[in-house]
């Protein structure tokens, strides 16, 4: 009941801004569901009438007029034209307000995104976000443009149907519904062996994307120890977990059609049945026995329509709960909170962690009592092993997470009393993962910068060692490039970030592990680039390559998240410790 109610609360606030033409399109199914009801009992009327007229023609010297038979059934096509011109145009203006709904969903749920802290990201997989804006999205439009419709008018024609059948004849009206009780446990019944069928279908699909996904990563693998075959066998348990829910899925879904077409039917046979025995029985002129024997054929074909809509709307409506619950989580989550209002200027001291305590997951600390002093323009290193907590490190200085306890400090002034976009803007970092947009290569170096002229952009590229290899480029800064381009290299794209770190030039500079992933050629070029960026920089290097930090001013070594040692270079070496033989191994190798 709460997952109802968090997800009608959700349709609701974005429903609400279209109130108008959303009472608009419930007047139109109003209208139409009214004359779509009031329909068949014209058609009655135009059966009685013709009777009559028929009976006067055979019996001397009675009066014969076909009037009032053509006025029923004008009225009867009116009343149908009526019905469907309400349902046509509630469900254009439903479609379209559903449409702007849902886009507004998708607008908002992307602007919530882009508000969320670094945490979120890195507890949630990106396929998973992704399928909010995909699935999740798509099942919630279904149920806006046709399950929230179909309820409104097939409950309205449901309802109507009854009202004029018992104020017309109460026999007659529980002859026609005497089979509603078994239609709808079997209706039931079906539409609940279905959504556990469709549940394991998308379980067993999402096994399978899984299973698919772990496979095309490791293709390269696949192919150098020859287990393609057997990649194959393994693929065929989930293809068949896929397949046979699938097949029952649909084998459920299917069969509530045709059930509520046979129970039409045998309804249909009771209705002409019982109302001809009550015509014969009761005493009624052929012209009103008539006309009661159509007008319930006609609702009882109508009775079952609305209980086979209702009925099969159930599992995308379903759906559409559980998506509108699961981005209604997502916006329930903390956003990023600006706790300060100070604007960071220039960097004229330095920055300073002091008893710096913190830990992603309460109970398990990453750094424990850290402090390191950096002064302006000297560069520090920060060597360890994997897991020690380097790069958590630099995710502090750039208040993607808070402190659990101790302080950073920009100038003596504690990270927390900067508005973080200020703050930002004086940090710059180059990820060991470079990242490329869809963009142009000018666009990609300019993406901190957007207002960088040609020259200035054509500048950091230079200091970057990248401008050569664009200008070979048929279309030099203006070649357009995407994220999973081949365009370039690993080591291309790392000195494309330098470049880009180097036109916004920050105070503070971040380079996590720049060099991690290329060869030595390649790493004397980011190396230099590397220096260009950093000269007169206060700047933090991550690094496991030590040959690359040789000329840093201070090495800080952590170990499990603590300070073990700090110093030069030659120092350490003197001390003769942890990092000496980290330096000595690699130097051997």
């Amino acid at each position: 009941m709460n997952k109802l109610k968090q997800a009608v609360a959700y349709f609701l606030a974005y429903l609400k801004p279209y109130w108008k033409g959303l009472t608009v399109a419930a007047f139109c199914i109003l209208l139409g569901t009214y004359a779509q009801i009031k329909a068949p009992l014209y058609m009655g009327d135009a059966v009685a009438q013709l009777t009559n007229y028929l009976t006067a023609l055979m019996t001397p010297g009675a009066h014969a007029t076909l009037s009032d038979f053509y006025q029923a059934v004008w009225s009867m096509v009116l009343f149908y034209l009526l019905s469907e011109l309400g349902l046509v145009l509630s469900g254009f203006i439903v479609s379209r307000v559903s449409s702007d709904a849902v886009g507004q969903m998708r607008f908002g749920l992307f602007a919530n995104l882009q508000k969320k802290t670094i945490r979120y990201f890195d507890s949630h997989q990106d396929g998973k976000i992704l399928s909010l804006f995909t699935s999740d999205l798509d099942n919630v439009f279904n149920a806006m443009n046709n399950a929230v419709f179909q309820i409104f008018s097939q409950g309205l024609l449901f309802l109507g149907i009854i009202w004029m059948m018992l104020s017309k004849s109460l026999t007659m009206a529980l002859v026609t519904m005497a089979l509603s009780p078994i239609a709808i446990i079997v209706a039931l019944i079906i539409v609940n062996q279905a959504r556990q069928q469709i549940e394991q279908q998308q379980q067993a699909t999402g096994d399978l994307n899984g299973y698919i996904n772990e496979q095309l990563a490791g293709q390269a693998v696949l192919l150098a120890e020859g287990r393609q075959q057997e990649s194959i066998q393994n693929f065929a348990p989930y293809n068949e977990k896929v397949r046979s829910a699938s097949q029952k899925g649909q084998f459920y879904s299917g069969l509530l059609s045709p059930l509520m077409q046979g129970f039409s039917l045998l309804n249909l046979a009771i209705v002409i049945f019982f109302g001809s025995w009550l015509v014969l029985h009761n005493g009624m002129d052929k012209a009103s026995g008539l006309s009661l024997i159509v007008v319930f054929v006609t609702y009882s074909q109508q009775y079952f329509q609305p209980i086979s809509q209702l009925t099969a709307i159930y599992n995308p409506l379903q759906l559409a709960i559980t998506g509108a619950n699961r981005i209604a989580n997502v916006l329930a989550k903390p956003n990023e909170v600006n706790t300060g209002n100070k604007e960071a200027g220039a960097l004229q001291e330095g920055v300073r962690l002091k008893n710096v305590d913190f830990s992603y997951h309460p109970g398990r600390p990453i750094l424990k009592d850290v402090s390191i002093d950096v002064k302006k323009g000297r560069m520090v290193a920060l060597v360890g092993p994997t897991g020690s907590g380097k790069t958590t490190v630099m995710n502090l200085l750039n208040r993607f997470y808070d402190l659990d306890a101790g302080s950073i400090t920009y100038d003596d002034t504690p990270l927390t009393d900067f508005d973080l976009a200020s703050l930002r803007r004086r940090v710059g970092i180059v990820l060991q993962e470079s990242v490329i947009f869809s963009k142009s290569i000018r666009d990609n170096i300019a993406y901190g910068k957007p207002d960088a002229t040609k020259e200035e952009v054509e500048a950091a590229a230079k200091q970057a060692n990248i401008h050569d290899f664009i200008m070979s480029l048929p279309d030099g800064y203006d070649t357009m490039v995407k994220g999973a381009d081949t365009l370039f290299s690993t080591g291309q794209k790392q000195l494309l970030s330098i470049a880009r770190t180097i036109l916004t030039n920050p105070d503070l500079l971040i380079l996590d592990e720049a060099t991690a992933n290329v060869d030595t050629v390649t790493e004397a070029k980011i190396q230099t680039a590397m220096e260009n960026v950093m000269r007169n920089r206060t700047s933090f290097v991550i690094a496991h390559r030590l040959k690359t930090i040789l000329s840093a001013d201070q090495i800080v070594v952590l170990k499990d998240g603590q300070v073990i040692e700090k110093g030069s270079h030659q120092e350490l070496l003197d001390q003769n410790g942890f990092y000496a033989e980290l330096y000595y191994n690699q130097m051997v190798f």
